[in-house]
C-alpha cells in the first residue's frame, strides 16, 4: 500500500524579476532588467509588505449572490444549449446574458463550429468588458475555423493592440504566426511563465540544446519536474554566466525538488540573505556535511544577528555540537530569539540528562514550566510525561500533568491527541464535566482531527463507531460545481465560476512572479484549479502542503485559508462519486469508508502503482484482482481503470468487513497489513479499549493508515453530511468560549 511522502518545507523570501527574450532572424536574445523589492498583485497594483495580507483577504470581487447560469455551468454543451438561450432571450443586456453567449460560443467552437460561434461572440467585448481579451480571442479562432484567416489575423492584432496587458497576447501570437503560416511565434518577454511559452521554449531547445538563454529561461520559469538535469547542465557549464538572482532560482527549484545538496551548492553563489544562507547550511546538514554545515550556520549568524533564520540556525548548531557547546548556542537563543526560547530550554534539559546532571535538568524543565506554559515546547513535554504516567497505570497523575494542556489554543499536532486523551483520562476517573470540557474543546479547535472524530464518538454523536461504521448511511451533499473561489483575481474568479479552468490556468500561471516560490494564494489556487482540471492527486498536494510553510506571514495566510469551506472541500474531494456511492449500494458499506480509503491509498490518481505492485485508485495488487474477479464473474478488467478498480476494491473491503464482523478498525488494519498481522494483533493486544488498540499496533505504517483513514471518513463526513456539518460548525464558532469547567 502507498505512504505518502511530504517535499521539503518551503519558505518565503522571493523577489521580482523580469527576463527579456525574442526571437529574431532566428537569434534568441536576452535582456536581463533590474530585481524588484515589491510585490504585485495580480492587476499590477504595488502592495507594501504590510499590506499584502490585507489585500490577499479582503479586497475581492463582488460575488454574485444569484445567477441562472450557476447551475448550467458544470452540464454538457447538449443538457444546456437550450436553457442558456433562454436566458439570453429573456435577460437582454445583463451580465447573464453575455454569459451564457460566452458559454455557446466556447460550446459551439469546441465542436469546431466557428461559425455559428461568432454570432454569440459579435460585439460581445464591448458588452462584457472582464473577459474582452478572451472573447477576441475566441473570435479569432472561430474565423480560424471558418478558414477566414485575414479576419482573423485582424482580431488577433487587435487584441494585442489593445491588451497588451493581458496574458491572451501570447495566445494571440501563437494564433497569428499558425494563421501566417510560421512555425514558432516570438517567446513573451513580459509573460515568461505562461504555458505557451513554455512549451515554446522546450520546442526551441531541442534545435539548439546548448543554448544558454533557453536553458536559464526554463531554469527560472519552469516548474516542471524534470528540469533538474537543466539545473546541472547550467551549474557545471555555464557557471560563470549566471548572475546572483539566476543562482538563487536554481537553487530553489533544487530546494522544491528535494535536492538539499545540490541546493546547498547553489545558494551559495546566491544573494546575501537569512534564508539564503540557512538553506546553504540547512542543505549541507540534511544531505550529512556537518562541518559544511556548521560554517554556514556561523556565517548566517556572524551576517544576520537578529533574522528569523538565526535562531533556528543557532538550534541546529546546537544539535550537532557537544554538550557545553551545545548549552552555550541554545542559551542564545533563549536570550535572543524569546519564540524559540521553549524549544531551547527543553534541549537545554535533555542535554542536561546526558551530562547526569539531574538538578540542571529539573531546573531547567521547572523554567519552561513556569515561563513558557502555553509553548509547544511545554505542551510536548506534558504531554510525553503524561502518557509514562498513563502507561504505568497512574492515570490521576497523568491527568494533573496534562490538565493544564486544556487551556493551550495553540494550533499544534500533538494538540487534538493530548486534549482527546485528557478526556479519555478524566472519565476513567470519574471527571465527567472536565472530559466532556475535553472532547468538546478537541472538536472545537481542530475539527479537522482523527481525535475529533474520536471526541464526537465520546460525547454521544451519532458518527459511526468502529463497530458499526460501515454499516451506516448517511445522507450526503455534495457542494456546487461551480463554487467561487474565495481569493484571485477578478478575471481568475470569473473564469473558474464559468468553468472554464483551463483558462483560468493560463491565466495563473502567467500571473505568477517567481515560479520557484509560490506565494501561499498561488498555491492554493493551483490546488484547487488541478482539481477541476481532472488531476485530483497533484490538487490535493499542493493544498496539503501549504501546512509546511514556515514564515510567520504564511502560516498566518495559511491559517486564514483554512477557514474558508473550499479549503477543506480541495483537501477532501470526491471525485468518481456516481460509481463510489453504486458500488456503496452493490456491497452494502459505507460509501465515506470506500473514499476514505480511495484518498489514503492514492489521493485518486487512477494509474498510480506501489513498490509492492499494488494499482490504482484502492491499490490492488494483481494477485488479489484475480482472486476478487473470480468471485464476481468479472470476466474483463483493468485496474487502471476507475471504475474497475473500486468495483474490485469495494467488494475486497466489504469482504475484510465481514471477516471480521463488521469491525472497521479491524478491517481497515487488515486492509494495509494483512490478515495474519492482525490476527497475531488481536491475540496480543485487548480490544477493550480500541483507541489503546490502536496505539498499541506495533506497525507505525498501519498506525499511520488506520488514523489516516479514519481522519479522511470524519472529513467526508463533516463535510458532506448537512447535519453533522452544522453541529461541528456550532462548536468551531463557540471555540474560544469552550472552556474547562
Amino acid at each position: 500500500m502507498l505512504k505518502h511522502k511530504l517535499p521539503p518545507q518551503q519558505e518565503e523570501n522571493r523577489q521580482d524579476k523580469k527576463i527579456g527574450l525574442w526571437l529574431s532572424s532566428g537569434l534568441i536574445l536576452i535582456a536581463m532588467a533590474g530585481i524588484g523589492i515589491v510585490k504585485f498583485t495580480p492587476q499590477g497594483q504595488e502592495l507594501s509588505q504590510k499590506g499584502i495580507l490585507s489585500y490577499f483577504f479582503t479586497h475581492q470581487p463582488k460575488k454574485p449572490t444569484s445567477s441562472a447560469i450557476l447551475p448550467l455551468v458544470s452540464r454538457s454543451p447538449s443538457q444546456r444549449v437550450t436553457q442558456l438561450q433562454e436566458i439570453i432571450t429573456a435577460q437582454k443586456n445583463s451580465t447573464d446574458s453575455y454569459r451564457a453567449r460566452y458559454l455557446l460560443a466556447v460550446d459551439l467552437l469546441r465542436q469546431n463550429k466557428g461559425e455559428a460561434a461568432l454570432e454569440y461572440l459579435r460585439r460581445l467585448d464591448k458588452k462584457y468588458p472582464l473577459l474582452a481579451p478572451h472573447i477576441l480571442l475566441k473570435t479569432a479562432r472561430a474565423y480560424q475555423q471558418s478558414d477566414r484567416q485575414i479576419e482573423a489575423q485582424k482580431v488577433a492584432k487587435n487584441l494585442i493592440k489593445q491588451y497588451p496587458d493581458s496574458p491572451l497576447v501570447v495566445d494571440a501570437s501563437f494564433l497569428l504566426a499558425q494563421s501566417q503560416g510560421r512555425n514558432l511565434p516570438q517567446l513573451s518577454t513580459k509573460f515568461p511563465h505562461h504555458p505557451l511559452n513554455q512549451k515554446l521554449a522546450r520546442k526551441l531547445l531541442l534545435t539548439q540544446p546548448d543554448h544558454f538563454e533557453l536553458l536559464l529561461w526554463l531554469a527560472k520559469y519552469s516548474r516542471d519536474g524534470d528540469l533538474n538535469p537543466i539545473r546541472d547542465r547550467l551549474v557545471l557549464e555555464y557557471p560563470s554566466q549566471l548572475t546572483t538572482e539566476d543562482w538563487e532560482a536554481i537553487a530553489s527549484g533544487y530546494w522544491r525538488e528535494g535536492e538539499h545538496r545540490k541546493a546547498a551548492d547553489a545558494y551559495r553563489f546566491a544573494r546575501l540573505t537569512p534564508r539564503n544562507l540557512y538553506r546553504t547550511a540547512r542543505g549541507f546538514h540534511l544531505n550529512g556535511n556537518i562541518s559544511d554545515a556548521r560554517k554556514w550556520y556561523q556565517k548566517l549568524i556572524a551576517e544576520f544577528h537578529d533574522a528569523r533564520e538565526t535562531g533556528l540556525a543557532l538550534q541546529y548548531l546546537a544539535s550537532i555540537s557537544g554538550g557545553q557547546e551545545a548549552l552555550i548556542y541554545l542559551d542564545m537563543v533563549i536570550e535572543k530569539f524569546s519564540e524559540r526560547a521553549p524549544s531551547a530550554l527543553l534541549a537545554k534539559a535533555v542535554i542536561y540528562d546526558a551530562l547526569k546532571q539531574p538538578e540542571l535538568a529539573t531546573q531547567t524543565r521547572n523554567k519552561l514550566l513556569q515561563d513558557y506554559p502555553h509553548s509547544a515546547a511545554t505542551v510536548d513535554y506534558r504531554w510525553k510525561m503524561a502518557q509514562k504516567l498513563a502507561k504505568a497505570g497512574k492515570t490521576n497523575q497523568a491527568w494533573q500533568w496534562i490538565e493544564p494542556v486544556l487551556e493551550n489554543n495553540l494550533n499544534l499536532d500533538i494538540l487534538p491527541k493530548a486534549t482527546f486523551w485528557a478526556g479519555k483520562w478524566a472519565t476513567q476517573l470519574g471527571k465527567l464535566e472536565e472530559a466532556k470540557a475535553a472532547f468538546e474543546k478537541t472538536i472545537a479547535h481542530a475539527p479537522q482531527s482523527y481525535y475529533a472524530w474520536r471526541s464526537a464518538l465520546a460525547l454521544g454523536w451519532n458518527v459511526g463507531s468502529f463497530t458499526n461504521v460501515s454499516q451506516l448511511n448517511f445522507s450526503l451533499q455534495l457542494p456546487p460545481a461551480n463554487s467561487l473561489l474565495p481569493v484571485g483575481s477578478e478575471l481568475l474568479q470569473e473564469l473558474f465560476l464559468l468553468g472554464q479552468y483551463q483558462d483560468a490556468w493560463t491565466i495563473l500561471q502567467s500571473e505568477i512572479i517567481a515560479p520557484q516560490e509560490l506565494t501561499v494564494q498561488e498555491q492554493f489556487l493551483e490546488g484547487l484549479l488541478l482539481l477541476r482540471l481532472g488531476e485530483p492527486s497533484a490538487g490535493i498536494k499542493q493544498i496539503w502542503d501549504l501546512a509546511r510553510r514556515e514564515s510567520p506571514q504564511e502560516q498566518q495566510e495559511w491559517q486564514l485559508l483554512r477557514k474558508n469551506s473550499a479549503y477543506w472541500y480541495g483537501l477532501f474531494p470526491f471525485p468518481y462519486h456516481q460509481a463510489i456511492t453504486h458500488n456503496s449500494r452493490q456491497q452494502q458499506i459505507n460509501p465515506l469508508l470506500i473514499v476514505s480509503v480511495m484518498r489514503k491509498e492514492s489521493s485518486f490518481a487512477p494509474e498510480v502503482s506501489s513498490w509492492a505492485g499494488a494499482v490504482g485508485l484502492m491499490q490492488i495488487l494483481p494477485n488479489t484482482a484475480t482472486w476478487v474477479a473470480q468471485q464476481i464473474d468479472l470476466a474483463d478488467y483493468t485496474l487502471t481503470k476507475p471504475e474497475d478498480n473500486i468495483t474490485i476494491g469495494t467488494w475486497y473491503l466489504a469482504h475484510n468487513h465481514q471477516r471480521y464482523n463488521n469491525n472497521s478498525l479491524l478491517a481497515i488494519a487488515s486492509y494495509n497489513a494483512g490478515t495474519g498481522n492482525v490476527s497475531r494483533w488481536k491475540k496480543r493486544y485487548s480490544f477493550k479499549d480500541p483507541d489503546l488498540f490502536v496505539e498499541q499496533i506495533p506497525f507505525p505504517e498501519t498506525k499511520d493508515y488506520v488514523e489516516g483513514v479514519f481522519s479522511n471518513y470524519w472529513n467526508y463526513l463533516r463535510l458532506y453530511n448537512p447535519e453533522v456539518r452544522e453541529k461541528v460548525a456550532g462548536y468551531v464558532d463557540r471555540g474560544n468560549s469552550i472552556v474547562r469547567k
